[in-house]
């Protein structure tokens, strides 16, 4: 399915995008075009384009590159990953245990083959399409080099992975932060566009207005991750508890990135509520609400 938004049309993945999909652009200048995120949905009929952008180096959001020769652009902080899959693997922080199977999957199911051709951008870097332009907005957190798109005169801020979702801001791999993701949020909070698009089921939301409203709800999961996790810590707990109780996935869902993505989570949290006094480590590895 093809949505119009200007010189911006945004090809919806199966159920609005949802994992292992995504909403992907085709934007159109008067000289050239470029894709961003080339989905899943794109590998058997991918449009013509003269470059493709990719807002960070994660499966669901380069699984239909293989279709294009054309140059591909990331930020620098996610080069390394998409340029090969092995280090994009190695960038999950997973269980040695698994990483032949995940190495498969990602092969088989998206299409990863790393594109050694991968050139690198930087905050600010601007695509001039012939009376359009495609401006880099750097918004690291979910990984390093996470990163939006304006695209003017359109007025379309393409916001990637922070999806405004019910599930919340996704800060779990080794090289995410959520110190950065809460700034990348707030910088987003500062950009007025007519539109704003994500790569996941929330699709596309018209108005400066709304989509704070919306960006509310999404950084509220941040806030009602760290009360969880105080009233959790009411009685000494460990790393280890907290991974049982989970902060992000709920408690049905297994797979081989949860234990090590909670985990990860719960040292984020665990850290930002100590040096605000919140939490204390009343013994090696064991924490307690303050008070």
């Amino acid at each position: 399915m093809r949505e119009e938004y200007g010189a911006v049309s945004v090809l919806v993945g199966p159920h609005r995008g949802a994992y292992p999909y995504g909403n992907s652009l085709l934007v159109r200048g008067a000289a050239e075009s470029l894709v961003v995120d080339p989905s899943l949905s794109l590998v058997d009929d991918p449009p013509p384009a003269d470059a493709v952008l990719v807002s960070h180096a994660h499966e669901d959001h380069i699984a239909g590159l293989s279709g294009y020769d054309a140059p591909v652009h990331v930020h620098k902080g996610d080069l390394g990953a998409l340029r090969s899959r092995k280090a994009m693997i190695a960038g999950l922080g997973l269980p040695p245990t698994v990483v032949p199977d995940v190495d498969r999957t990602l092969r088989d199911q998206f299409h990863v083959h790393g594109r050694p051709d991968a050139q690198g951008f930087e905050d600010g870097t601007v695509f001039d399409l012939g009376e359009r332009t495609v401006t880099v907005v750097h918004l690291p957190g979910h990984t390093a080099g996470h990163s939006g798109f304006l695209i003017e005169p359109d007025g379309f801020l393409f916001v990637a992975d922070i999806d405004l979702t019910s599930f919340g801001p996704y800060y779990g791999d080794p090289g995410s932060s959520l110190d950065a993701f809460e700034a990348s949020m707030r910088r987003c909070r500062e950009i007025d566009a007519r539109w704003y698009g994500t790569s996941h089921q929330k699709g596309v939301i018209e108005g400066t207005a709304e989509f704070r409203r919306r960006l509310d709800a999404f950084e509220e999961v941040v806030r009602k991750r760290d009360a969880a996790l105080l009233t959790l810590l009411r009685e000494p707990r460990t790393v280890e508890d907290i991974v049982k109780h989970r902060l992000v996935y709920r408690p049905h869902v297994e797979a081989p990135h949860v234990e090590p993505v909670e985990r990860r989570t719960a040292a984020r949290h665990l850290d930002r509520l100590t040096h605000a006094g919140l939490v204390t480590e009343v013994e090696h590895g064991v924490f307690r609400t303050a008070h």
